[in-house]
Parts: structure tokens; C-alpha cells; sequence
């Protein structure tokens, strides 16, 4: 879920922009503000993927305001001029608006901020290079390099390294999501494998690191696809 906020100092704007957010199931119009400085102080405090952004307000220009957001703060431009849409750019915004902003348009600037908003969650993702688990009391880092498969236990999840394993109270499921999709495959509804460690490939198994791991045809197609 992508989570906006909405900058504009005319509270028509925000009706609009409101009406059409709810259409969208993606997104999460969570505030709106008539003052950009009020806006920064929530954005400081306050998770924000994409923000609509009024150009010519009073004390602070949404020029200026984008100006002031980190890489991770999308900006989608909305205004009733045309001619501040190369500056708008020229701060990488997502996109340009221009009022008054139909659905179809306002539709496709949400998704092309979902597009590089999941870009930017896989980039992040890429570049770390472990996770912390919780082992009883304590959390435990598992290094990606070191993990060599993950199986399902009821509701746990055994984490296996080259020299140690962690057991850990979380799903298949949801650990899948914290791990790399380019280093990390589902092979069967109980089993995560390192991508790196794969050995051999049979009909019914895979060897990871001396170990089989049971290959379900659920997953094998999409395994297969995965390593071409």
C-alpha cells in the first residue's frame, strides 16, 4: 500500500484528489494540508510514499517544498500551469497534473509511482545483505550468503546456515517476503532454498548443498523459469 498525503492551498483540490483516491486500492490517502510547512513537519514524523503537490501556494512554493523531500518521497505535481512542468521534472517528480485532473490521468501518475515505489523496495531489499529473527529472547542475524534452505515447522520456520541453524516463530510465507526474490526460490510449500546453492535439479528434489529438498510440481515450472 502506497501511502499518500495531498499539499494544495485550495480544499477543492483535495475533494478531488480524495474522490479519485478512493477509486484506487493501491494507494492510501492518509492527510491532507493547505500548508506545505505543516506538511513537512507530518512528513517528518510520518511514513509518506507519494505526495500531491501544489506548485504556486503562499510562503513555500511546491518547488521549493520538493526541493526539501529525500529520494524516497515520490512527488506528483498539481497545477493549473503548464509552464513549471520542466522544472517539476528537473526534480525528478513522478509526474505532472495538470487541473483539473480527471480520473483516467490521475490513474496512471498512481501507477506509475506503484512501479518505482516497488523498484525502490526491491533495490533495498537487494542491498541488504541480512535479517534479524528472533531466537527465543534473543535476535539472531542470518546472512543471506550463509542461509542455506528454510523449512516450514508448524508455526515456525527452521532457518538452515552452513554451520548453524535458527529456529524462528514466523510463516514460509512471510519470511519470503523479507528475503531477496533473485537469491531466494520456493520449491515447495514447506521448503525456501538458496538460489546460489543449488547443486542439482531432479524430477522430484533438488540438491542444496548436499541436502534434498523436495521439488512439488506447484513450484518446479516456476523454478525452472526462474533459472533460465
Amino acid at each position: 500500500m502506497i501511502k499518500v498525503i495531498t499539499v494544495d492551498d485550495e480544499p477543492v483540490a483535495h475533494d478531488i484528489i480524495r474522490a479519485h483516491a478512493e477509486k484506487i486500492p493501491f494507494i492510501s490517502l492518509d492527510a491532507t494540508f493547505l500548508s506545505a510547512t505543516d506538511a513537512l513537519l507530518y512528513i517528518k514524523n510520518n511514513r509518506v510514499d507519494l505526495v500531491f503537490l501544489d506548485i504556486a501556494m503562499p510562503d513555500l512554493s511546491g518547488i521549493e517544498f520538493a526541493s526539501m523531500l529525500n529520494l524516497e518521497n515520490q512527488v506528483v505535481f498539481t497545477t493549473a500551469y503548464p509552464e513549471y512542468a520542466l522544472k517539476g521534472f528537473e526534480l525528478a517528480a513522478t509526474d505532472y497534473l495538470l487541473k483539473p485532473i480527471n480520473f483516467t490521468r490521475f490513474l496512471k501518475a498512481c501507477q506509475l509511482a506503484e512501479r518505482r515505489f516497488q523498484a525502490h523496495e526491491v533495490k533495498k531489499r537487494q542491498e541488504e545483505d541480512a535479517l534479524f529473527v528472533k531466537d527465543g529472547h534473543d535476535w539472531v542475524q542470518i546472512k543471506f550468503s550463509n542461509l542455506v534452505y528454510a523449512k516450514a515447522e508448524d508455526n515456525y520456520v527452521d532457518l538452515h546456515e552452513t554451520d548453524k541453524h535458527t529456529l524462528t516463530r514466523i510463516t514460509l510465507t512471510e519470511l519470503q517476503t523479507k528475503l531477496p526474490a533473485d537469491q531466494f526460490l520456493r520449491v515447495h510449500k514447506s521448503f525456501i532454498i538458496s538460489r546460489q546453492k543449488i547443486e542439482r535439479i531432479e524430477k522430484h528434489q533438488v540438491i542444496v548443498a548436499g541436502k534434498k529438498i523436495p521439488l512439488s510440481k506447484l513450484y518446479r515450472d516456476q523454478l525452472m523459469q526462474n533459472l533460465g
